[in-house]
């Protein structure tokens, strides 16, 4: 790139650093000058979210730094050096996929059911197909435009994130023009809609002049208020607000003690995840409809889905034990929330079923001595035993 407008200017410029993360395998990046301008007001926002005890056992939000700021609140409490970032969309639409259903479809009674996202695999060099993660996939994509912008400029700092590092991603994003933050709270860009992984690259670099304000993209949500209806256990309060604690995607993944009653019998069939908020809302309804209509369906060959996670039986994912479960999931992100917590979810999902055929499961694992997974187990039994 010697030579390019980039090193003439010797400042980052929103255009070639889009560029870079295009030819990097990423469909969509924009540039932001720190601070932002919304800055203030969103680390407010998330001052008032932790302190309310809405980040429940995610205690990696609450990390402070030495003056006692949250790190997360602002991008200069752990990076006083950032001076702009480069925020990167992935999309993971279902839509990618014909034979693909939406969470919120009718399916078989007795199916589970896996978050898009943790869906994902590739091929080997062997051949075989393999569970592959979003987070390794990513990073090495967001490293290649990293190293292509230490090619450009030479020495300056940097840092490089998939959902690892003490920023706000989100607000990143909205910030440098990639789309607005939804009444779900999920960043919605107006043509990919919200099924999208997010990177980030934090530099010392400053932003070529002309781009010192990026577009940002005006709310359209509207009046709907589709996802807030339907998400089963009101974790979305009031529009744009989550309480985490509440939201089956944290129940399935972050939280490790048993799930309370009220919230379980409510979970319905998710077993990893959820993406009710999302398959309700219209605009991933119009990226769908326009991107099958206006340009072929490409499936990211690091990220296929793999058919039997789509619409997964439950009798099948409770014959998995500990060693088949490291043999489908290791390398995916269904691992995150281990064995004895997916069985957990499991039992809840049967408990919802209303199927008695899966009382033999659910009587074996009432006796568990993991907590989580023998509370669900028993609380199944009883449901069961009431229909």
């Amino acid at each position: 790139m010697a030579g390019s407008s980039m090193s003439n200017i010797g400042e980052l410029n929103a255009e070639q650093a889009r560029a870079f993360a295009l030819d990097a395998g990423f469909q969509e990046a924009g540039v932001v000058a720190l601070p932002y301008d919304a800055e203030t007001r969103d680390a407010e926002r998330f001052r008032e979210w932790v302190a309310a005890g809405r980040a429940g056992t995610m205690g990696y939000l609450e990390r402070k730094a030495e003056n006692g700021q949250l790190l997360r609140e602002r991008t200069a409490v752990p990076f006083p050096w950032a001076r702009s970032a480069i925020v990167c969309f992935a999309s993971y639409a279902s839509y990618a996929f014909p034979s693909a259903p939406l969470s919120t479809k009718e399916s078989e009674r007795g199916s589970g059911w896996i978050a898009q996202y943790a869906w994902s695999s590739k091929t080997n060099e062997r051949g075989e197909r393999r569970p592959s993660d979003y987070h390794k996939v990513l990073l090495k994509r967001i490293r290649t435009v990293e190293a292509r912008l230490h090619a450009e400029f030479g020495e300056f700092e940097s840092r490089a994130y998939v959902d690892t590092g003490p920023i706000v991603e989100r607000a990143l994003a909205a910030a440098a023009g990639l789309g607005w933050t939804g009444k779900n709270t999920c960043l919605i860009h107006p043509k990919l809609g919200s099924f999208g992984f997010l990177a980030a690259i934090l530099t010392s670099l400053e932003i070529d002049p002309r781009d010192k304000r990026a577009e940002l993209v005006p709310d359209r949500c509207g009046s709907c208020t589709r996802c807030i209806e339907a998400c089963p256990t009101d974790a979305l309060t009031v529009p744009y607000q989550m309480d985490a604690t509440r939201c089956i995607a944290y129940l399935t993944i972050e939280h490790k003690a048993p799930i309370a009653e009220d919230l379980a019998g409510k979970m319905g069939r998710q077993v990893f995840g959820c993406d009710i908020c999302q398959d309700v809302c219209p605009w991933n309804e119009k990226s769908a409809r326009n991107a099958m209509q206006n340009r072929p369906i490409m499936v990211d060959a690091e990220l296929e889905p793999r058919p039997e996670l789509v619409n997964p039986t439950l009798e099948w994912l409770a014959s998995l034990d500990e060693q088949s479960f490291e043999r489908e999931f290791n390398g995916s992100p269904v691992r995150r929330t281990e064995f004895l917590g997916l069985r957990r979810n499991i039992a809840i999902a049967m408990g919802n079923s209303g199927r008695a055929q899966f009382a033999q499961h659910l009587e074996s694992w009432a006796s568990a001595t993991d907590d989580g997974l023998r509370a669900a187990a028993r609380w199944a039994l009883m449901r069961l035993r009431r229909e």
